[in-house]
């Protein structure tokens, strides 16, 4: 037997997923109903109200009790990782299959657990003082649809982890993977002994649900993944709120550079699930003295490169607006997280199906450059030096302070570019993803939270410190 293309396998799973039985909510069995719909209201209020239940109930359970609730839950996200990737591909019709299941992966083997929240104790001639990390109750977390389940288990993880419940208005686009995802998550808590309901949403999430969700007096924090319009509607809310904001992740290649393994990893780190998620590498600036020894080492690892006449007939297909130069564009929402494939078909090109990656020499001022574009078409630029390549790609980003890439063996140019862009995360020679720790180290987390400035999040960042001191005692010393 033939081994099967990649693009056979995502054309599978969606034909797959079309003969699941999509996750029920309406049984006529009491018993099968409550399992079948395990953390599925019909509103806001009614999501809320059922998680502080099974919040205030976690609350009477041990520590012990939490560990053996996450450690279920990994493992049963893990038994349905390729499930859940085939589901979301399908209903999304984003990115590819085969990269959601290690995103998948990712955040179940990365996502830290309550092993994180280490007390810290103080003691001196005056006796102890003891910080414990408190959780803050009932979450509301808003999810994207370009990383649907990921972004779930891990948000679930980190946030059980610290004690809380959480209730997920999730994206309408992907609310059937959602929906069975919160299912799945509530059985595993079940199963190890937590409270049904611990994480919760709703059947016909909405933007108007979203809302509700950030007013509602119920939830006593706010963790958001979107775009700028619901960030700033979270951090308007009058509650704490944690959010991650959109990225334009620069590249800078200097002359210094391992090109071969710089071109290997921007081609997997740039395509990965065709460039929907915000850590991707978006475009790329290199010293023009190895520019063509670059370009040439990304064709020869499956990239496609495109002349200037297929660029700009490309333009006129994956931009619905330009906006002029150094400016972002409108992109083809109809194209986003296609293969590339599907989109050079536009321009009547016809690529083989390994090329995961689209790339196009271009000026720095081409939108293209300004745009978080999330498909997997790269502008590469030509800079005359690592100094004004750095300075352009500070640029770029736009100031989001999400990501940033370099690949260099000269160190003061290393840290230059860390201190000049300021970002959450920073990654040397290696792909971008690598600063969640895929195939780097370090934990992993698929809420970036630059705009309110937490960064990589962790059960920490769910936590509220809560402080006990005891004077002139409990010292042994």
């Amino acid at each position: 037997m033939s081994q099967l293309t990649e693009q056979q396998i995502n054309k599978m799973a969606a034909q797959i997923y079309q003969m699941i039985e999509k996750p029920s909510i309406k049984k006529t069995d009491k018993s099968e109903t409550e399992h079948q719909t395990m953390g599925v209201f019909p509103d806001i209020d009614s999501a809320v109200n059922a998680a502080k239940k099974a919040f205030d109930e976690l609350m009477t359970m041990s520590f012990s009790k939490r560990k053996d609730i996450i450690s279920e839950i990994r493992r049963s996200m893990d038994i349905h990782a390729e499930d859940l990737a085939r589901r979301a591909f399908a209903e999304t019709k984003l990115g590819r299959f085969t990269d959601k299941v290690e995103k998948n992966r990712l955040v179940i083997e990365k996502t830290p657990g309550p092993e994180i929240l280490e007390p810290v104790a103080f003691t001196g001639d005056r006796g102890l003082t003891l910080l414990e990390l408190a959780p803050y109750g009932v979450i509301g977390a808003i999810t994207p649809v370009t990383n649907p389940t990921s972004s779930i288990i891990c948000n679930t993880i980190g946030m059980v982890s610290a004690g809380n419940a959480v209730v997920f208005n999730v994206h309408p686009n992907a609310k059937e993977v959602s929906t069975y995802n919160i299912i799945l998550l509530n059985e595993a808590i079940v199963k190890a002994g937590g409270p049904p309901n611990l994480v919760t949403t709703v059947q016909k999430p909405t933007i108007e649900s979203a809302q509700a969700l950030m007013k509602h007096p119920g939830v006593r924090l706010l963790v958001v993944t979107g775009g700028a319009g619901v960030v700033n509607e979270a951090m308007s809310s009058g509650k704490r709120a944690i959010c991650a904001g959109p990225g334009n992740p620069p590249v800078v290649v200097d002359e210094t550079a391992d090109i071969e393994n710089a071109a290997r990893a921007i081609v997997k780190g740039a395509s990965m699930d065709n460039n929907i998620i915000c850590v991707d590498e978006k475009e790329v600036f290199v010293v023009e003295s190895v520019a063509d020894q670059l370009i040439r080492a990304m064709a020869a690892n499956k990239a496609y490169v495109l002349n200037p006449q297929q660029m700009f007939e490309l333009s006129k297909v994956i931009f619905t607006k330009d906006n002029g130069p150094e400016k972002p564009a409108v992109m083809n929402k109809s194209l986003i997280g296609k293969n590339a494939q599907e989109i050079l078909s536009k321009i009547g090109l016809n690529v083989p199906e390994d090329i995961r990656l689209a790339i196009v020499d271009v000026k720095k001022d081409h939108p293209l450059v300004w745009t978080e574009q999330m498909m997997p078409v790269l502008p590469i630029v030509r800079m005359p030096d690592a100094e004004s390549a750095i300075e352009i790609a500070k640029k770029a980003e736009h100031g989001f302070g999400h990501s940033a890439i370099m690949h260099s063996r000269n160190i003061d140019n290393l840290s230059k570019m860390a201190r000049r862009m300021d970002t959450s995360i920073f990654v040397k020679n290696g792909p971008a993803l690598s600063g969640l720790g895929y195939e780097g180290e370090g934990y992993c987390s698929f809420s970036i939270a630059s705009p309110t400035g937490e960064g990589i999040t962790n059960p920490r960042s769910f936590s509220r410190e809560r402080r006990c001191v005891m004077v002139d005692h409990f010292r042994i010393v």
